[in-house]
């Protein structure tokens, strides 16, 4: 009898047990989720605080902490899905014409290179698209830094984790592939900050994390209301034409304490706009496609787990690729041992000899059209290595430093007005917040502020407390060309 043989080379096990883990600062949570034909089970769940950060703390000391609590709770499963915080995620807007895919990929590829700061080799980047008018596409690009994802890898090694998937954990909890999640924008309420993700026509066409709007005081978290509203106002108005338009819901998820006051601020802001604002507290009986447990809580985790256990694609997917089959077929069977699978192995490789003398005359052809256009390329490529190295250099202005010496040269050396927190878009809107000792200290600082070279247009938008009182005040800059 011949040995029956049979490859299977993209067929993967198919999950029905998972344990989802949404990490927001040092805050984890977990859930242990079956699947069981229709409906879904909590074997387990949990919350820790963890001791370690992620980032800078020794991934195995992380990751032992986090087997600790496992163990406690009594979680075995391996694989899991991991919410990776918003605050991780760098993005850049861009618009896609109709191109076929292969073309779309390079496309975007440049777009990335162009719309994100730091070297597009050092960052994990996934993209959402959305139709827009005329068959074209917006698209985000959102990219995560190589450094973290290589210590959460590690950290999950040290927890004998398995992931299987790396995604935003507000896309998880506003999916952005439900009919219901067109013209949503979404408020998750986390424990350093709010999370913000605008979705329409089946993607993301916003993503950021708004650090500030939550501060922990002595146990005691509060949450600033009006920054959530000023920041949203200004992500609406930063979107591309017709998607602001669009924005017809707000949908807050988070703790009742905080999330019903954020609720009713967002109310009174953005209801005469006709803008309908909700707190989210239960899941709604279609939202996973399958039966919910009885009585189950709204959590980061068990959307994490249900999403994925229910096979709804994440709109952006972070988990870095794994090794081909073939790298894996090599790995497995290298030391030889498995002669039959030598031989089978052998008879491949004859036949691919045969389609590779193919490809050679091939090539022989195309070599020879090659060698008259080489020297034009190899000039064409030598442009492009230059524009791409010194893309960052080109302006002379350096607007960034000039904008943080003024700031400097206006800011008393005693102390006595204090920045906390600089932002700069478009080059030229600045928004500054920070403490002062007492208002005359304030003023004196703007009034230097004013006389400064490129200032304009100062306003003071915030004062809170009196002393110390904490400010935000905004102003527009130009150099005016100067090197």
């Amino acid at each position: 009898m011949k040995p029956d043989f049979k490859f299977n080379f993209r067929k993967s096990k198919k999950l029905t047990t998972l344990l989802g883990l949404a990490l927001d600062g040092s805050k984890l949570d977990g859930l242990v989720l079956k699947r069981t034909k229709g409906s879904l089970a909590v074997l387990q769940k949990f919350s820790a605080k963890l001791a370690l950060d992620p980032l800078t703390a020794a991934p195995e000391l992380v990751g032992r902490e986090i087997r600790n609590h496992l163990d406690a709770a009594g979680v075995r499963e391996r694989d899991c899905v991991v919410g990776v915080p918003v605050k991780w995620i760098l993005t850049a807007q861009t618009e896609l014409p109709p191109l076929p895919e292969v073309d779309a990929k390079s496309l975007l590829q440049m777009e990335a290179e162009r719309g994100f700061h730091s070297d597009v080799a050092t960052l994990q980047i996934s993209d959402s698209r959305s139709p827009l008018v005329d068959g074209k596409q917006n698209v985000l690009l959102a990219g995560i830094p190589n450094t973290h994802l290589a210590a959460l890898e590690k950290i999950l090694a040290a927890a004998k984790l398995k992931p299987v998937s790396f995604t935003p954990v507000i896309s998880a909890l506003q999916f952005p592939g439900d009919e219901k999640s067109v013209g949503v924008l979404a408020l998750a309420i986390g424990e350093r900050n709010v999370s913000l993700q605008i979705t329409a026509g089946g993607g993301v066409v916003a993503l950021r994390s708004l650090e500030g709007a939550v501060e922990d005081a002595a146990g005691r978290r509060t949450l600033h209301a009006d920054v959530v509203a000023r920041e949203t106002r200004i992500t609406l108005g930063q979107l591309p034409g017709g998607l602001c338009e669009a924005v017809k819901s707000i949908r807050i998820f988070g703790p009742r304490e905080l999330a019903q006051p954020l609720a009713d601020e967002m109310e009174l802001r953005f209801e005469p706009m006709g803008i309908k604002v909700e707190f989210v507290s239960a899941y709604a009986p279609d939202e996973f496609g399958v039966t919910l447990p009885l009585e189950v809580s709204l959590s980061a985790a068990f959307s994490l787990a249900a999403r994925f256990l229910a096979e709804q694609k994440p709109a952006f997917e972070f988990l870095p690729p794994k090794p081909n089959f073939i790298e894996q077929f090599v790995s497995k069977y290298s030391s030889g041992r498995l002669r039959t699978t030598g031989a089978v192995a052998a008879g491949i490789a004859v036949v691919i000899l045969g389609i590779f003398l193919f490809q050679q005359i091939q090539l022989w052809h195309y070599r020879a059209q090659w060698l008259r256009i080489a020297v034009k390329v190899g000039e064409l490529q030598a442009i492009q290595d230059n524009i791409r190295q010194y893309r960052s250099w080109y302006d002379g202005t350096f607007p960034n430093l000039a904008i943080l010496r003024q700031l400097t040269l206006a800011f008393p050396e005693d102390g006595s007005v204090t920045a906390k927190n600089i932002e700069v878009r478009d080059g030229s809107t600045v928004t500054c917040s920070g403490t002062a000792r007492d208002y005359a200290s304030l003023l004196a600082m703007q009034s230097r502020l004013r006389a400064a070279d490129g200032v304009n247009d100062v306003k003071l938008e915030q004062i809170r407390g009196k002393a110390p009182m904490q400010f935000v005040f905004a102003f527009e800059f130009n150099n005016g060309g100067a090197q």
